[in-house]
């Protein structure tokens, strides 16, 4: 099967004589530590010698080294960013297949060790590790000395509860410091740390938190959000009752409660009365485990995946030092909840000596530019935020730099789904015309990024830039064939650091395989459509499993929505393709609208007429239904496939686990939607 995609930008994709929007200064690209890495690792590990002024060809040619030679590109890696492995390894990778790659066997080390390591150097001991805002805007400071403090309190704290290398330690908390100290403290010990956010209701917690069953519980009385407070006794009343392996429970009174009968009180736990003054580092296996992450269990219970200590320091030196070009003096701000990869990523800004920004808050609250704000008070350098709040900016008409001082920022990076080329304009135009634009697309499967930012390289609109160092990211087609300016699976045919180690009650590793390994046995096919250009840069089209297929021709739901949600009655939309009994194919495209705006029959040819102008006739959908709202996973995704199988005539209940989605009411008017209605609809 030949995979085929017909939208203009990419007719444009690995042709020369197209601009960049943006390029870094031969200055910018000469001071990066990825440039620095690359003539170090030429001199010592023989990887290729860089040429000058030639930044494109000298990437793809580390780019090339590190995924051919991966043994040496890692340990090189390694080497230079010091990883203190208190035992040494014997190999760096003992079994290349996948899954089962075994890294640096023999090794022992610990996470938190280095992610504390910048206050060890007394030069650095009271500068900002934290910098904590909430919606009142008035950034906290929490030094590296104080969080070491801190750090060292609660694991003493934690081994005086029993807690040894391999238990579990739930944290139900928002983005503050209390879960970076509690996360850390957790590794200190060699536990496994697990959390989620406190807008996840009860059932949604306890499907992730019962797969793993923890040990300790810390959680909140309740968290400020949208100007509201949220009060969650109820709820950890309730996780209290049906974790029956908690031993301990912690509480943290962000809203001021005193702790219930039975619980620990935080501010005890990490004052210091254990006496502990300096963290002790449990020595861990390179593979033992660091944490839990979930999937957003759409479809059924969350598959709990296992991330290892060794695999996740590795990744997120090399994603955060070289790609992201972090370190001292930089501050880094990610909005994201501790419900989401991003804020373990967030958090591992740490091991580069950065300012981790922690922001507890409505994306949106008190107006759209509300990120902004914060951006502008804690002085930002990079800047991290999802592809949909960059369009509601765009579509709000806010205007960051003309509102904001902007002057520290130098990088806006964005994921969670592609953004679209309007995007990149309207950051380009509005928040900074030497902003370096760093779309990433990775996945909470790996908790880093296979491509996005490459901080001396061009940034072409719709494109990311590069595949990251040590990804070998391909697009094939379904016969398993690279394709080049073509759209295709997703792979990454080389094992990363960073993959899972396994799943959770999955000890045969059926589920493990099943999820990544059934379609192209030994190559892990992460589930989006891509195409690699001829230029080396990457451009994503969306989930795989929910791609549109009209008459075999494969097309992206998210260039749609990048069409369609330029109009400015479109506050969102959804587009589905379906597949029928009778071999029919009826693809509908659901909108939300904007204001007092109204469907009639002049906005559905204005919605079609820009469709088809702007991608092709085939991309035009069968219907445009009204929806009162577009639903999303807990993490901010569109539930693209559920609507697909409650289309199908798949009961909700089997559809889509309720707990995993952020309003379930909203599945029920599209569970009533099927294409015998459309008579009635109209």
């Amino acid at each position: 099967m030949t995979a085929e995609h017909s939208t203009p930008q990419d007719s444009a994709h690995g042709d020369s004589a197209a601009q960049p929007l943006w390029r870094p200064s031969p200055e910018r690209a000469d001071e990066a530590r990825i440039t620095r890495f690359h003539a170090w690792a030429a001199e010592r590990h023989g990887a290729p010698t860089p040429l000058p002024d030639a930044p494109e060809t000298n990437y793809a040619a580390l780019h090339q080294w590190s995924t051919e030679q991966l043994e040496t590109f890692w340990r090189a890696l390694a080497e230079w960013c010091e990883v203190r492995f208190s035992t040494p390894y014997d190999t760096v990778l003992a079994e290349r297949e996948m899954p089962g790659a075994r890294w640096f066997p023999g090794s022992t080390l610990n996470y938190a060790e280095h992610a504390l390591r910048t206050a060890e150097d007394p030069t650095r001991a009271d500068d900002a590790a934290l910098l904590y805002v909430d919606e009142e805007l008035a950034p906290r400071t929490v030094s590296w000395a104080e969080l070491r403090h801190q750090v060292a309190s609660l694991a003493a704290e934690l081994r005086a509860l029993g807690v040894r290398p391999g238990d579990r330690v739930s944290g139900y908390l928002p983005n503050t410091p209390h879960a970076v100290v509690a996360f850390l403290a957790t590794a200190a010990v060699g536990g496994v740390w697990t959390s989620c956010a406190p807008d996840f209701g009860a059932r949604s917690v306890l499907d992730r938190f019962q797969q793993v069953e923890p040990t300790v519980l810390i959680t909140v009385d309740g968290y400020r959000y949208g100007g509201k407070v949220h009060d969650r006794a109820e709820t950890v009343a309730e996780l209290r009752r049906e974790l029956p392996s908690l031993r301990a429970v912690v509480h943290v009174p962000l809203l001021g409660s005193a702790p219930p009968e039975g619980t620990l009180a935080w501010d005890d736990l990490v004052s210091g009365r254990s006496g502990a003054t300096e963290p002790e580092f449990e020595q861990v296996a390179f593979e033992a485990p660091l944490w839990v992450l979930y999937s957003s269990g759409t479809t059924g219970l969350p598959k709990a995946i296992v991330q290892s200590q060794g695999g996740i320091l590795l990744e997120h030196l090399k994603q955060l030092h070289l790609h992201c070009d972090l370190g001292p003096g930089d501050r880094f701000f990610w909005y994201t909840s501790t419900g989401w990869m991003m804020w373990n990523l967030l958090v591992s800004g740490l091991l580069t000596g950065c300012t981790v920004v922690l922001y507890d808050g409505s994306p949106g609250y008190p107006e759209t530019g509300a990120q902004w704000r914060v951006v502008e008070r804690t002085g930002t350098t990079l800047y991290g935020t999802s592809a949909a709040y960059v369009m509601a900016c765009r579509k709000a008409g806010v205007r960051p730099r003309e509102d904001h001082d902007l002057s520290r920022l130098s990088c806006v990076a964005t994921t969670g789904s592609p953004l679209p080329p309007d995007g990149f304009r309207w950051l380009h135009e509005q928040a900074g015309e030497n902003l370096w634009i760093a779309s990433v697309s990775g996945g909470t499967d790996v908790c880093s990024c296979f491509a996005g930012a490459v901080p001396t390289l061009p940034v072409y609109t719709g494109e990311l830039q590069a595949p990251s160092l040590g990804t070998d990211l391909q697009s094939w087609d379904a016969a398993g064939h690279p394709l080049i300016d073509e759209v295709g699976e997703l792979v990454v045919t080389r094992p990363m650091p960073s993959m899972p180690v396994r799943f959770w009650n999955d000890p045969d590793g059926t589920r493990y395989h099943e999820s990544y390994f059934d379609t192209y046995p030994g190559v892990w096919r992460h589930g989006d459509w891509t195409t690699v250009t001829s230029r080396n840069t990457v451009v994503i089209h969306g989930r795989s499993d929910s791609t549109l297929n009209r008459q075999g021709v494969r097309m992206g739901s998210a260039d749609i929505y990048e069409v369609v949600e330029r109009l400015p009655e479109i506050k969102e939309s959804l587009v589905i393709g379906v597949e029928e009994a009778d071999g029919g194919y009826w693809m509908p495209l659901f909108v939300q609208l904007s204001g007092d705006a109204s469907l009639d029959e002049a906005l559905r040819e204005r919605v079609k007429h820009a469709i088809r102008q702007s991608l092709s006739p085939r991309h035009v959908p069968d219907e445009i239904i009204e929806v009162p709202g577009v639903p999303h996973t807990l993490t901010g995704k569109r539930l693209e496939v559920p609507v697909k199988r409650l289309l199908q005539g798949t009961e909700l209940e089997r559809a889509v686990n309720p707990g995993s989605v952020d309003d379930v009411e909203l599945l029920r008017f599209y569970a009533r939607v099927r294409r015998e209605d459309a008579s009635e609809r109209h």
